[in-house]
């Protein structure tokens, strides 16, 4: 989380909502290996990362995911999560 919070500090681009997602992000992977892949559920990260909007929530996993922080690869399936894996050199 150190080296997330010490690269998002000088990135310009970076809104507390993305901020907030990422946190939540973490929070929900398991803590065994924090590198590999894992299933989200998006209500859930919308609810801890107190976001309320579908499509800010987009938009910010989708910057997440293009700024390097997060690999993300949505699932369109409503009972099966998306895939998102924290970068490393974005967590810590």
């Amino acid at each position: 989380m150190y080296h997330f919070i010490m690269r998002a500090a000088g990135d310009g681009k970076l809104l507390p909502s993305h901020i907030s997602l990422f946190i939540a992000i973490f929070f929900y992977c398991p803590s065994s290996d924090i590198s590999k892949a894992f299933q989200v559920c998006r209500k859930k990260l919308m609810r801890l990362s107190k976001i309320r909007s579908i499509a800010t929530y987009h938009k910010c996993i989708s910057e997440l995911d293009s700024l390097g922080y997060i690999s993300y690869c949505p699932s369109y399936d409503p009972f099966r999560g998306s895939n998102i894996q924290i970068l490393t050199g974005a967590d810590g």
